[in-house]
C-alpha cells in the first residue's frame, strides 16, 4: 500500500509543475502592464520602475518564474494590491466557505443517487427505473443558477423561512450560518443528484451483466445480498471517479453560485480580484485551486483499492 500510495504521489509532480508553468504563463499573457493598471495611467515613471523591481519584474521571464515557484513553496503567494493582506490566508478563509457547501452537497447527492442509481439499474426499463431517470435528467437539465434563484424567492422572498442575502460564519453563529448555506447546498446538492445518479445507474448496468453475478443468483443468494456485496463494491468505482471530478470542480468553479447567494467563497474571491486587477490574488486562486484538483484526484486514487480488490496496491 505505501509503494502504491509514494507511486501516485510522484506522478503528481510534474502535473503540479506544469500548473505552475501554466498559471505562470497564464498571468504573463494578460494584455497590458500590470504595474500601470495597479498604480493608474498618471503614475510617475520612476514610481513604476521601482514597483516593477519589488515585484520582480524586471528580471527575465525564467528568473521570475523560479522566484515566484520557490516562494510558492514556502506558502508565501504574495500580497494584495488591493487592501494588503497576504495571499494565502486570504484564500483560506475564502476557501473555508466554499468547501463546506461543497463537500456537504457532494456527500448529500452520493447518499441519494448511488441508491437511486442502483434500483434504477435493478429494475431497468420499469417505472422505477423511468422515474428515476426522468428525475434525475430534469435535476441535470436545470441550471445552477436559475435552480439558486427559485429557491431564493419561494423560501426566501415567499415564504420567508431562510435568509435572502449575506452570510454568517458558522464559527461565531452555528445556527445562523446552517441557515445561510441551506439554500446553496440544497441547489448544488439537487443538480449533482442528477449526475451521480446516470453515472450509478449505468456502471450498475454493466456489474448486473458480468457472469459473477449471474453465478451468485444461481446458487440462491438473496437479491438484496447481491446488490449489497457483488454488485455495489464494483459499480462505485467510476461513481467515485465522478465524485472526484465533481468536487474538484465545484471547488473552483462556483463563483455563479456565490454570486446567486452572496456568500464569500472562493469563486467571488476570482472574480472580485479579476476586476479589481489583483494579479497576485488571482494567480494564487488559479494555483491554488489547480492544487486542489489534482489532490482531490489523488485521494480518489487511493480510495479505489478500499472499494475494488482488482485495483492493485502492489
Amino acid at each position: 500500500m505505501l509503494a502504491y500510495l509514494l507511486r501516485r504521489v510522484a506522478m503528481t509532480i510534474p502535473t503540479l509543475l506544469l500548473v505552475a508553468v501554466a498559471v505562470f504563463t497564464l498571468m504573463r499573457l494578460i494584455p497590458g502592464d500590470p504595474v500601470q493598471l495597479m498604480l493608474g495611467e498618471g503614475a510617475d515613471p520612476a514610481q513604476l520602475d521601482l514597483m516593477r523591481r519589488q515585484m520582480g519584474l524586471d528580471q527575465p521571464l525564467p528568473a521570475q518564474f523560479l522566484v515566484w515557484l520557490r516562494h510558492a513553496l514556502a506558502g508565501d503567494l504574495g500580497v494584495s494590491t488591493t487592501n494588503g493582506l497576504p495571499v494565502l490566508p486570504l484564500i483560506l478563509e475564502r476557501f473555508q466557505v466554499s468547501a463546506v457547501i461543497v463537500l456537504a452537497a457532494v456527500a448529500i447527492a452520493t447518499l441519494i443517487a448511488v441508491p437511486a442509481g442502483l434500483v434504477a439499474a435493478w429494475r431497468k426499463d420499469r417505472a422505477a427505473d423511468l422515474a428515476i431517470v426522468g428525475a434525475s435528467t430534469l435535476m441535470l437539465s436545470v441550471p445552477s443558477f436559475w435552480l439558486g434563484l427559485l429557491l431564493l424567492m419561494f423560501f426566501g422572498q415567499y415564504l420567508g423561512w431562510l435568509p435572502v442575502v449575506g452570510y454568517v460564519p458558522m464559527a461565531e453563529n452555528f445556527t445562523q450560518g446552517l441557515l445561510y448555506v441551506i439554500l446553496p447546498v440544497a441547489t448544488l446538492a439537487l443538480v449533482e443528484t442528477g449526475v451521480l445518479t446516470r453515472m450509478s445507474r449505468a456502471s450498475t448496468i454493466e456489474i448486473l451483466r458480468l457472469e459473477y453475478v449471474t453465478h451468485a443468483r444461481a446458487k440462491g443468494v438473496p437479491e438484496r445480498q447481491v446488490l449489497r456485496r457483488h454488485v455495489l463494491p464494483n459499480a462505485f468505482n467510476p461513481t467515485l471517479t465522478m465524485i472526484g471530478l465533481i468536487l474538484g470542480h465545484l471547488l473552483s468553479g462556483i463563483a455563479v453560485l456565490e454570486t446567486v447567494f452572496t456568500l464569500p467563497g472562493l469563486g467571488r474571491l476570482m472574480i472580485d480580484s479579476i476586476f479589481a486587477r489583483d494579479y497576485p490574488v488571482l494567480q494564487g486562486c488559479l494555483l491554488f485551486t489547480a492544487c486542489i484538483y489534482v489532490a482531490i484526484n489523488l485521494i480518489v486514487d487511493m480510495c479505489y483499492p478500499l472499494f475494488d480488490p482488482r485495483v492493485s496496491v502492489q
